[in-house]
């Protein structure tokens, strides 16, 4: 599918989508990595300026509805130190392993998070991306490389890594130092043959995006997707503790975004909806469980919540024939556990927004769901 280079109308802080219930901001998050005091920023933000919430996205941003001073919200986040590059801040789509440096994986990339992060501040050509390119940087554990992003780099070794574009390895292989300037070239040379595509898989070839570099092993390997969180306890390499936290259907309160940011810990906003809270003392890490989980977030592996996602829904946006929202939790009160159930997200229409890459999505026909058609 192709669109004009005009109606990129991918929301920003700055470039606002007219919603239904309001105009739409949404805030990224490079690697999903927030401070504490971001998140309290972002929660007084939405609650002064907002609805109240904040929303998290299938890509580790962060979304406010209901905007009703859009300059005073954006000086919030710029205040807040979340939109560095006003040209820059709808292209600064970056996923990435959202425990790496803590918990597994072969190598620590949050450093290559941030040099990735400034390289695409640094480059006008990079501006020009659709805001819907999305880049990715997976430790090896094989949990962001299956999402589809644009370009992305797999850890092959605490050296190397294998370059992917449109989600499935080139073959290319990349120190790790080198990672970050190959991935940019890949993205600029996309800007400058796209036309009037969005995404890399919308090119007739995309090898051409490649050409001129060195294969160093066959091509065509993917990795399947990863749909639910880390949640829980879990252990860090250093032997703190990272708390996973699922947030229902992504809809994080504010006031409950106050309390996260309460324990003034490293959090990470993941793709799957989640938030972790980093580097915890055990006696920390205990109080802080036990006063979130009365809130409402999921810390249960298990639980039905993590095989139940959903789009907007009615009535906040205009497309959706239903309150899609309200009919996914009212399926999560009756599904089956997370680790036997099949991922079900409902949408409110055809377009299907924020679907994830596996599992079941139904679309609302006015009367009852549907399985979307392939």
């Amino acid at each position: 599918m192709s669109r004009t280079r005009d109606d990129d109308r991918c929301p920003g802080a700055l470039q606002v989508h007219q919603a239904a219930d309001g105009a739409l901001a949404r805030v990224r998050l490079p690697g999903g990595i927030i401070t504490a005091a971001q998140l309290g920023a972002l929660a007084a933000a939405a609650t002064r300026f907002g609805s109240s919430a904040l929303e998290l996205t299938s890509r580790g941003n962060v979304q406010a509805r209901g905007v009703t001073d859009r300059d005073a919200f954006a000086e919030a986040v710029a205040a807040a130190g979340l939109l560095p590059s006003p040209a820059h801040e709808r292209v600064r789509n970056v996923l990435a392993s959202p425990l790496t440096g803590r918990s597994g994986g072969i190598a620590d990339v949050r450093d290559l998070i941030g040099d990735l992060d400034a390289t695409i501040q640094r480059d006008a050509t990079l501006a020009r991306l659709p805001g819907r390119f999305l880049f990715a940087i997976d430790d090896g554990r094989g949990d962001v490389s299956g999402l589809g992003a644009d370009v992305g780099a797999h850890v092959l070794s605490p050296d190397a890594a294998a370059l992917l574009v449109g989600g499935v390895d080139t073959g290319v292989r990349m120190a790790l130092p080198d990672a970050v300037p190959t991935m940019a070239a890949v993205a600029a040379r996309f800007v400058e043959v796209r036309d009037k595509h969005w995404r890399i898989t919308e090119l007739p070839d995309p090898a051409v995006l490649t050409a001129g570099l060195t294969r160093g092993a066959d091509p065509g390997a993917t990795w399947p997707p990863v749909t639910a969180p880390p949640v829980g306890w879990i252990e860090q390499d250093d032997g703190r503790v990272t708390l996973g936290a699922a947030i229902r259907l992504g809809v994080l309160d504010a006031r409950t975004a106050e309390f996260l940011a309460a324990v003034e810990a490293p959090l990470v906003v993941t793709p799957w909806r989640s938030v972790l809270l980093c580097d915890l003392d055990e006696g920390v890490a205990d109080v802080a469980l036990r006063v979130l989980a009365p809130l409402g977030l999921v810390f249960d592996a298990d639980s039905p919540w993590l095989s139940i996602s959903s789009c907007t829904g009615s009535p906040g946006c205009e497309h959706s024939v239903a309150d899609v929202r309200s009919d996914a939790a009212d399926a999560a009160s009756t599904a089956q556990p997370s680790s036997t159930a099949v991922h079900r997200h409902f949408v409110g229409c055809e377009r299907a927004c924020g679907s994830p890459p596996d599992g079941e999505v139904l679309v609302a026909t006015g009367d009852g769901y549907r399985p979307r058609r392939p």
